[in-house]
């Protein structure tokens, strides 16, 4: 008989790194200006638009 597989990273890892991508966007938005904004609304935008989606595809 064969030991079980975990699923833990099949489950997590697009929340995981949604959250990341979050967190990193939060960030850059403390860090500074001018650049750093530019990266704090891609960090905070892919993953509105990503929940945004997943609710217009429900």
């Amino acid at each position: 008989m064969r030991p079980r597989q975990s699923n833990f990273w099949k489950v997590f890892s697009i929340p995981l790194g949604i959250g990341l991508l979050s967190a990193a966007g939060l960030f850059a938005a403390l860090l500074g200006d001018g650049v750093w904004d530019s990266w704090s609304w891609v960090g905070l935008g892919i993953p509105s638009v990503i929940g945004s989606w997943a609710l217009l595809k429900r």
